[in-house]
């Protein structure tokens, strides 16, 4: 059976709208980089883009604003967000659903156990145990959590600007 040329143009239009529909995601995973914007934070989704005249993948990095009015998130978070049905501004079209890693103690992801290197601590402290701890050796144990440096050394909870000149101060908090 011969189709008609209406008939095509209708199944070609159809196909279109499928595969566009199919190819846009509700949910990304992305890693929170600093921002100026009051109310939203900057997400960075990372994927991966085929090059078709060398047959390998590259790095592609798109860039999306999610609503964060309590800024739960700070840079350095894995978080996963979500599209919102309509736009809060021009720029905020997404908002943040959780936030799935944050930075500092790694966790395996299918284990869901504290990572060391290469290593989980649970081995190396099973090792310790078994040979002995060094004195120089880390405690994990008694390490106090993310957030104890704020303001020494660790300035994600500061609120971010951009520098538009350098005048000589410590500007720590400038993008």
């Amino acid at each position: 059976m011969k189709r008609k040329p209406k008939q095509i143009a209708r199944f070609k239009f159809f196909r279109k709208i499928s595969i566009g529909m199919a190819s846009r995601v509700g949910m990304l995973l992305g890693q929170v980089i600093p921002c100026v914007k009051q109310n939203a934070s900057k997400i960075r989704v990372r994927r991966m883009e085929l090059d078709t005249n060398l047959n390998m993948y590259f790095k592609k990095d798109e860039f999306y604003f999610a609503h964060d009015p309590d800024k739960r998130c700070k840079s350095g978070d894995i978080v996963l967000i979500k599209e919102l049905p309509e736009k809060l501004t021009r720029l905020i079209t997404h908002k943040i659903e959780d936030i799935v890693y944050p930075l500092g103690d790694i966790t395996d992801p299918i284990t869901g156990k504290k990572v060391v290197v290469g290593k989980y601590r649970e081995d190396i402290e099973e090792a310790n145990r078994l040979f002995g701890k060094s004195k120089d050796a880390f405690d994990y144990s008694t390490a106090p959590p993310r957030g104890r440096l704020e303001g020494t050394r660790d300035f994600t909870h500061g609120e971010t600007y951009i520098k538009y000149h350098d005048d000589g101060k410590d500007q720590p908090f400038a993008v």
